[in-house]
């Protein structure tokens, strides 16, 4: 093989991830149907998601969560935070990962002093092969993580088959090699949530807003924490089977449903 031959082959390893003629592995269905048919099987492996924050909630970094859990498998999950994240962000807690359906013991966190430090750690945790997921968590837009620095990731990503999480609580959209984009913002509760003994299931306003495969969405998702999986937050009967007391005058009033869905 000449020198020339093999530096042009090296340089296709690098645009690969960049113009995704990669091989690609079998995507993970995250449960909801529409979203996985819009995503053609599911999310992909050994990839770069990003999840942005579209409220003040903590809903964003629970779909993250959960989109790490759908594709790392039977591997551990890194968390990759900077210091002060907990103030701005709260703690990650032991008690909320049990109740989202994830083993704590199966979760690694990692605090650096700030992004260059995150990005550094994240580069390296996905060239681990104990590794599912890693999930960077960057406040912001520091000039450090620009359109070099992702496709790096998606470099990093693809070589060990490790998916790359990007969590972007406060950020404004920018370019990236990002395979998936996502807009989260917390979902209304059911009416029989509402109760002080039933948290029911998190919900989420969840927004494709970048799909390097095929079309856009916006959906109404619920994470089922006995299962793992996403689900149409309308999959559930409207009403739980309580119901109030007929007037003893008149005949009860017809019942009204509403049947919107997500598209």
């Amino acid at each position: 093989m000449t020198v020339d031959l093999k530096k042009l082959e090296g340089t296709k390893a690098l645009l690969d991830p960049i113009s995704g003629e990669s091989r690609r592995r079998a995507p993970v269905p995250l449960g909801h149907d529409a979203a996985d048919r819009m995503l053609r099987g599911g999310i992909a492996r050994g990839v770069l998601h990003e999840v942005f924050a579209a409220d003040a909630s903590a809903a964003a970094a629970g779909f993250a969560a959960g989109l790490a859990q759908r594709v790392r498998g039977r591997k551990r999950l890194l968390w990759i935070r900077q210091d002060y994240a907990a103030l701005e962000h709260g703690e990650i807690a032991p008690t909320g990962l049990a109740e989202l359906g994830i083993d704590p013991s199966d979760l690694l966190l990692l605090r650096t002093a700030d992004a260059t430090d995150a990005l550094r750690a994240a580069a390296d945790a996905l060239s681990c092969v104990a590794l599912g997921a890693v999930i960077a968590e960057i406040p912001g837009n520091p000039k450090i993580l620009d359109l070099v620095a992702s496709r790096r990731l998606v470099l990093a990503a693809q070589t060990r088959g490790v998916t790359a999480v990007l969590l972007r609580p406060g950020a404004q959209v920018e370019p990236s090699a990002a395979e998936t984009r996502w807009s989260i913002r917390a979902g209304p509760s059911a009416a029989h949530d509402a109760t002080y003994d039933d948290w029911g299931m998190p919900r989420f306003d969840a927004e494709l807003t970048r799909n390097r495969h095929g079309e856009t969405g916006r959906w109404a998702m619920e994470w089922s924490c006995d299962d793992g999986a996403f689900r149409s937050a309308y999959d559930q009967a409207a009403d739980t089977g309580a119901v109030a007391a007929a007037a003893a005058d008149r005949p009860p009033a017809p019942q009204e449903r509403d049947w919107r869905r997500a598209g």
